[in-house]
């Protein structure tokens, strides 16, 4: 038996041995994880335990693809590692792998490291808006805008109308470099423009704009027009007596010239006039903090009255506190990239905005932000958080009819580090409950140890009251001794023993004991 668990560990050993021969150690691999076009990088590869007077050589691919090699370096003696350097190409990204094999040495079996993935940034070039209709349509008719970059990756895309940011709703629809309108109207008329943007390392951010493409929406060829096709507006003005104005902009779509317009208040008629284009304004004076209601546009052209949806007629000052609330994007090692800070204030109906860095006026779009006005109530400024970006934000916000009086949030102190570090309540949360696990087990640990040695003193207890009662005092013993032929005790024999005679009143009793003994 031992002769043959010997023989085997040997058989083991030799096997070991002989497959260290013939395979090498596996290369250990190294990338960047992200890498700019055209940007040399050093791709390192090599091997921990080299074969003794063997050339290694490395040779670097794309995995599932051993027709293109991407660099290659053959290890001297002494070496273990090697830099190998790569200019990127848009092509490279993907996973890479490094394979090691003996030169001139076809016994020994090549080996493969793990895969490793590269993310390839080509900077943004060229952005064009393509048209896939004419630049003139009808109202109700479909309006198909595609943008396109000439050069770039990993791109997104953002659309906007006459310098405003186009979101997706109901009425349209912006899907990846796409922005359709499925039925266009008067307000879609303007100049478009995109903007197409990718990122590199978290911190540097590519551009480019198209340039303007405008879009005419006429009326339309019949006489019968939508209702939807009369829009009612307003803004509010200053007067040089400290008076106040609505300046209510009604504007239909269609319809024969001149065209008559109403103006309605909570279904009071407030003017009504006839103008020589599809468009009027009114100039309605109002009070501010005390203006309620409803307003609403009548169009007459001819036999067809056009009426417009209502909208609410509330003019109300800029009040605090103006708050900022942030939101982020992450990238997959959960590292803060993008941040959007968000400016309201707590009460007014007509805000303008006006960003700040470090108490520099934020305009427009830089090379680390872009400001976006929602309005009524909202501004954003989107930020790709990096060195460049840090620095303390603030936003002030003051009625868009009088910038006497401005309010300004909390300064908000921007760093890429303290974004990323955890925070102090998490840290403390998570300390806490570590804590209070290893308090938990100890104490677990305690109970135990101190109930088994109860147990073990309540075992103890009864033993020694056992050990009392079978220890017998030498004077109460009992040398009382039993035949082994039947039941009856005798007494010893012993010379110096000398049994009493019993007397003749005894016999009696002791036959009945030893008939009861016999029973």
């Amino acid at each position: 038996m031992l002769a043959s668990i010997l023989l085997v560990i040997l058989g083991l050993c030799c096997c070991t041995k002989q497959s260290s021969q013939f395979q090498l150690d596996w290369p250990e691999f190294s990338v960047p994880s992200e890498a700019l076009v055209m940007d040399i990088v050093d791709l390192v590869c090599g091997i921990s335990y080299p074969v003794d007077d063997e050339r290694i050589h490395l040779q670097i691919f794309k995995q599932g693809d051993r027709e293109v090699i991407l660099g290659e370096y053959t290890l001297s003696a002494g070496e273990s590692f090697a830099s190998i350097p790569r200019q990127i190409k848009a092509e490279d990204e993907g996973y890479l792998e490094c394979v090691a094999s003996v030169q001139n040495n076809t016994e020994i079996n090549a080996t493969v490291s793990a895969a490793h993935f590269i993310r390839v940034v080509e900077p943004v070039q060229g952005a064009r808006i393509i048209n896939t209709g004419p630049n003139e349509l009808f109202a109700g008719n479909n309006l198909e805008l595609q943008c396109k970059a000439e050069v770039g990756n990993h791109l997104s895309y953002k659309w906007f109308l006459d310098g405003s940011l186009i979101a997706s709703s109901s009425f349209q629809e912006v899907v990846d470099n796409w922005l359709k309108i499925p039925r266009v109207s008067f307000e879609n008329s303007g100049s478009y423009t995109c903007v197409a943007e990718n990122a590199y390392n978290a911190t540097l951010v590519f551009s480019s704009n198209s340039s303007e493409v405008v879009i005419t929406v006429k009326e339309q060829a019949s006489s019968t027009f939508p209702p939807d096709l009369m829009y009612v507006s307003f803004t509010v003005v200053k007067e040089d007596d400290h008076r106040y104005a609505a300046i209510v902009t009604c504007q239909t779509a269609g319809g024969d010239l001149p065209v008559t317009f109403s103006l309605y208040k909570d279904n009071e008629l407030i003017s009504n006039e006839s103008f020589p284009e599809r468009r009027a304004a009114f100039k309605v004076p109002v009070v501010l903090e005390q203006q309620s209601g409803e307003l609403r546009c009548q169009a007459n052209s001819g036999d067809q009255t056009r009426s417009s949806h209502t909208i609410p007629f509330e003019i109300a000052s800029v009040a605090g506190p103006v708050t900022v609330v942030s939101d982020y994007d992450m990238a997959k090692n959960y590292a803060v990239i993008f941040l959007r800070l968000h400016c309201s204030p707590a009460k007014g109906t007509h805000p303008r905005f006006q960003w700040y860095l470090n108490q520099t006026p934020l305009h427009g779009q830089g090379s680390f932000y872009r400001v976006d006005h929602q309005p009524p109530k909202l501004s954003t400024l989107l930020l790709s958080v990096g060195s460049s970006s840090s620095g303390e934000y603030h936003c002030e916000v003051w009625d868009s009819f009088d910038n006497s009086t401005a309010i300004s949030s909390k300064s908000l102190y921007v760093d890429k580090e303290a974004l990323n570090r955890l925070p102090t309540a998490v840290v403390a949360v998570v300390f806490g409950c570590f804590t209070f696990l290893i308090l938990l087990v100890s104490f677990c640990c305690l109970s135990g140890v101190v109930y088994r040695w109860k147990r073990r003193q309540q075992k103890r207890e009864p033993s020694f009251e056992m050990d009392r009662e079978l220890v017998v005092p030498e004077d109460e013993m009992d040398f009382t001794v039993y035949s082994e032929d039947d039941d009856v005790p005798r007494a010893p024999s012993d010379e110096l023993y000398q049994e009493s005679e019993a007397s003749e009143d005894e016999w009696p009793q002791i036959e009945q004991e030893k008939s009861t003994l016999e029973n």
